[in-house]
């Protein structure tokens, strides 16, 4: 499973939009620069990182739901 497949997880587990991901992402990004990352799974580790701290999750090559501890 590609990195892309798991951040839309990601979202939809947060139900967050991409909008919503790049308003909250440090420094914030654009829906469309962030999703043509996704669409191409084009994302750099610190992409990953900032995907992960602006969704409220940690990155370690996975995503782990800090409130839940869902692995994604």
């Amino acid at each position: 499973m590609g990195m892309a497949v798991k951040v839309r997880m990601l979202l939809a587990a947060r139900g967050m939009t991409l909008k919503e991901l790049g308003a909250r992402m440090d420094p914030p990004t654009s829906a469309q620069n962030i999703g043509q990352k996704i669409k191409k799974d084009n994302l750099t580790e610190n992409d990953l990182s900032a995907i992960a701290r602006a969704c409220g999750a940690t990155y370690e090559g996975i995503f782990r739901l800090n409130d839940t501890g869902k692995e994604i």
